[in-house]
């Protein structure tokens, strides 16, 4: 289901369902008054749907749940799509892992069905909805059964509306990084501040362990890398993913990437192009264009080449430094030793930076930088000419590849 139609249900299903709940919820509050004192966790369910990057962003929040509520089981609701990332990250038991299948409106119903019947059978009584203002999401956290439901809250903004049904509301706050906001959602299950997040700064979240893959798997692609592509053997490998996604307004130009590429291969490198075959026609470019500057350059089209996201953790493990623009593969090389430079423009470093020493982000703060928020559902006012990627050049991107690919 593409993002446009997501946003359509979102809005006009939507709202007025939220406004349903909320005054069902109302009505139930006044018959059965909550509990003078409040009980531990029997069960937390973390509902995270949209992005895999966000759960690595997330891990830090899963480590404290568990050392708080170790009695209480911890379960996840996501898109069947981001499952294995959050399997690879050993977070929790995988059998209480529920996953949503957005692939049609269909298997989007049906499989929620089931998703909620699951929830409900292991008494979940804890919702956190790590969602930014998607009210399908506040809405699972109310379906869920869960009695103390958490989420992000408009309080006095003018952010999008999701119903009072969610009761520890929690406010966005724009100015601190996504990671911490976690936190602060997990920490609002027992606050009885107002609002919710009214509580003592904790220490910054942690990097999120890495993941141990096995020999074999890293093995195998450096196997099949030298099999395929003999002509990279013996340099350093430098990936880039040129794509933006759902959202392509992030994606830095194809002019610099292309400029960023002959530099690398100039300086001796072996460059590699990844994303996902719906990719492939940007990566073709993208070699086409290097290969008329340097016919025998060592530039490979690796889109659609990893079969899962543990195959391309394994391929970040083979290779000196990635070259991303803002999503996914920048946040995952945080569960690896890689270098990573992130090229941020429509959203901020602030906000999104991979938790890890091992990043650099790229960010020029236009005066309209970041755009792309909670409050406008991610829909850019850009007319498309992303500026503030732009101006980012490729010299000063080459520059810090150099300084990357030099650590050991």
């Amino acid at each position: 289901m593409n993002i446009d139609l997501q946003r359509f249900i979102d809005r006009w299903a939507g709202i007025p369902l939220c406004a349903a709940v909320s005054a069902v919820d109302a009505v139930m509050r006044r018959l059965r008054p909550a509990p003078a004192t409040a009980r531990p966790p029997r069960a937390i369910v973390v509902i995270l749907l949209s992005e895999m990057g966000s759960l690595v962003l997330a891990n830090d929040m899963f480590a404290r749940l568990k050392a708080r509520y170790p009695d209480a089981p911890l379960h996840a609701l996501l898109f069947r799509k981001n499952r294995e990332i959050l399997d690879l990250m050993q977070v929790m038991d995988p059998a209480n892992v529920h996953t949503v299948d957005d692939s049609s409106l269909t298997s989007l119903l049906s499989s929620l069905a089931k998703a909620i019947g699951e929830l409900r059978r292991a008494n979940v009584d804890v919702a956190i909805d790590c969602e930014l203002f998607s009210r399908i999401s506040s809405l699972l956290s109310y379906a869920s059964g869960a009695a103390v439901r958490v989420g992000f809250h408009r309080h006095t903004q003018e952010g999008l509306y999701r119903g009072s049904h969610i009761n520890r509301p929690v406010p966005y706050n724009p100015y601190h990084h996504i990671s911490a906001q976690f936190l602060t959602l997990a920490r609002a299950i027992d606050s009885t501040s107002v609002p919710k997040s009214k509580l003592a700064v904790m220490a910054s979240p942690r990097p999120p362990p890495q993941v141990q893959l096995e020999s074999t798997l890293i093995q195998g692609i450096q196997t099949r890398l030298a099999q395929d592509f003999p002509a990279i053997a013996g340099k350093p490998l430098v990936l880039v993913y040129p794509g933006g996604g759902i959202l392509p307004i992030r994606a830095w130009p194809l002019a610099s990437y292309t400029a960023l590429c002959e530099g690398l291969v100039a300086d001796g490198c072996a460059v590699a192009v990844i994303g996902l075959k719906d990719d492939q026609a940007l990566a073709r470019q993208l070699v086409a264009n290097v290969q008329a500057s340097f016919p025998q350059s060592p530039v490979i089209d690796l889109t659609g080449y990893t079969r899962s996201i543990s195959e391309l953790l394994a391929l970040f493990h083979v290779a000196r430094l990635l070259v991303t623009n803002d999503g996914g593969p920048g946040q995952f090389a945080a569960l690896t030793p890689i270098w990573t430079l992130m090229l941020f423009g429509p959203e901020t470093p602030g906000l999104y930076a991979p938790l890890t020493p091992h990043c650099y982000s790229f960010y020029s703060q236009w005066p309209c930088s970041p755009c792309l928020t909670a409050y406008n559902h991610r829909t850019s006012y850009c007319d498309g000419d992303n500026q503030c990627l732009k101006v980012i050049a490729p010299a000063a991107v080459l520059a810090k590849a150099r300084e990357c690919l030099a650590n050991p």
